[in-house]
């Protein structure tokens, strides 16, 4: 049997599987071998986890996760999976090449995320052989959640868009401009705050100046991002809660610029389980 985790910084699904069908699901708080320990993660994971899947059950596991991006903080994840499971078979690899083999299988293509953050990459069926780096959300992100929540913000307490649809969106919010300022520069996460105004944006989509936000932050991420690959006869398919709720928006702007739209899905676990099989 194989076991497989989907890690963000926020929950980590991981399913055990064998040829046929799924044995376990279980959900647990978000790991990242950058910002956490071996030591911390061992623990949460003999907290959450190690109750639920036996040790001796999976003879392979994959990890994919945000952070594993180099053997030092990949080695410190192998390191606290070894202290649960018994199986040597362990790889870890990161979050964006979960997306790659998910979404594109064994076939070539242009694989991304968006969700709170942005990526993308270049696959070829068998491994990642480009990708434009992130940069975050302060010098990248384009087309994220926290990138679009930051320019709605930007809009409108600089008058950009309509009085009207600015005095809904800071009402609906209860938001002050000291208050922005305060929770951006001076608070943790900030990203994941610009993000949750991503809502507002579907909610109001057919206003004509939130449809143009729309359509420039998607060009943006799709200029800077995936036409660098140079394959515009190649699908791009898409992974996170941003490629779901704004499809058709993405879509148009794909098509506007020349480019076409492959798979667009929620979570890369279904993917996984079918790559694995």
């Amino acid at each position: 049997m194989i076991l497989i985790a989907d890690s963000g910084s926020t929950k980590t699904d991981w399913v055990l599987h064998d040829s046929n069908s799924i044995v376990a699901r279980v959900k647990t708080q978000g790991l990242n071998p950058t910002l956490q320990e071996s030591e911390e993660i061992y623990n949460i994971l003999k907290e959450e986890l190690a109750d639920k899947i036996s040790s001796d059950a999976p003879d392979t596991i994959y990890f994919y996760g945000a952070g594993c991006a180099y053997e030092g903080a990949n080695e410190r994840m192998r390191t606290a999976l070894s202290k649960i499971f018994t199986t040597k078979k362990i790889e870890i690899n990161s979050d964006l090449l979960a997306a790659a083999r998910a979404l594109c299988g064994h076939e070539e293509g242009i694989a991304c995320i968006l969700g709170t953050g942005s990526n993308s990459c270049l696959f070829n069926g068998k491994k990642i052989v480009e990708n434009t780096p992130s940069l975050g959300y302060i010098l990248g992100d384009e087309g994220s959640g926290a990138y679009l929540g930051r320019q709605l913000v930007s809009d409108c307490i600089k008058k950009q868009l309509p009085a009207a649809i600015c005095k809904k969106f800071l009402t609906q919010y209860n938001l002050t401009i000291a208050g922005i300022l305060e929770r951006v520069y001076h608070e943790p996460l900030p990203n994941r705050y610009l993000a949750s105004f991503a809502p507002f944006l579907a909610e109001n989509r057919n206003n004509a100046e939130i449809k143009a936000l729309l359509k420039h932050c998607f060009t943006l991420f799709f200029q800077r991002n995936t036409m660098i690959y140079r394959r515009s006869w190649l699908p791009i398919h898409i992974v996170g809660g941003i490629g779901i709720t704004f499809a058709n928006e993405l879509k148009e702007t794909a098509e506007s610029l020349g480019l076409s739209i492959g798979n667009i899905v929620e979570s890369p676990m279904n993917g996984l389980i079918e790559y694995h099989k």
